[in-house]
């Protein structure tokens, strides 16, 4: 693979990875019912974005290069609907999305960035697609952690760089 192509999987995994993982250090700090927190009528919480989430990944990884990225079976509108799920079944979920989603972006080479694959009819290139899910996925996970901060309220662990931090993080990394 040449260095760009790989350059460019390889940092498409991790960033996916540090998103995941934002996700996955909110969990830790919402309690089971705080995964059903709305904070209005129109608003997700945070089991309507997994299934989302979930739903869009096993859509659009399953298959990536040989089928539209929108599936027959998807029933994209019933991921927003409410449905009870424990905490740890919210989170085998979300990890059964995220690893079809990176496993998929695992078994790419070179050559199959320059593929061209569909979602709902629409031809994109796969880097292209990639592209798309970076912006889609953290936009998603963005909602998650701020949802999870509302729900964890002064209990909340920053992380990232606390308030009030930022010139003691930069030294501690050797910043000036």
């Amino acid at each position: 693979m040449s260095s760009v192509g790989k350059e460019f999987l390889e940092t498409a995994i991790r960033r996916s990875s540090y998103y995941r993982e934002l996700g996955d250090k909110t969990f830790d700090q919402v309690e089971e019912d705080g995964f059903f927190f709305q904070p209005n009528a129109s608003s997700n919480s945070i089991a309507i974005i997994i299934q989302h989430m979930v739903g869009n990944m096993l859509s659009r990884w399953t298959n990536f290069l040989t089928e539209d990225g929108e599936k027959e079976w998807r029933r994209r509108d019933e991921e927003f609907e409410t449905i009870k799920r424990t905490k740890a079944e919210l989170i085998d979920l979300w990890n059964k999305g995220w690893n079809c989603y990176i496993g998929a972006l695992q078994q790419l080479g070179e050559l199959d960035l320059l593929k061209t694959v569909f979602i709902r009819s629409e031809s994109l290139s796969v880097i292209d697609a990639i592209n798309r899910q970076l912006a889609h996925y953290p936009y998603h996970v963005g909602q998650i952690v701020y949802l999870g901060r509302l729900i964890a309220d002064t209990k909340w662990k920053s992380l990232s760089i606390p308030r009030g931090q930022s010139i003691a993080f930069n030294k501690g990394m050797g910043y000036k």
